[in-house]
């Protein structure tokens, strides 16, 4: 399922960028609130996973879509 052209679409282009853009509001939240230390860790680790997540669903689907060009 996660090998399909469409899905990983689905997660680099729309889902996973849409939880780091979150997840960035969340820690900036923490920040301004006075938790620094976890708001920094959030906005750090968990932003840059989501971001990092997208790339390389990114870079799978462009190789999954040409293993299709060359197979048909």
């Amino acid at each position: 399922m996660l090998k399909k052209p469409e899905t990983l679409f689905v997660l680099g282009y729309m889902l996973l960028p849409l939880l780091a853009l979150l997840s960035a509001i969340v820690g900036l939240t923490m920040i301004l609130g006075g938790n620094k230390i976890a708001g920094a860790i959030v906005l750090v680790v968990v932003t840059q996973a989501f971001a990092f997540g997208a790339f390389f669903a990114l870079r799978a689907r462009k190789t999954s879509l040409l293993e299709e060009t060359d197979r048909g």
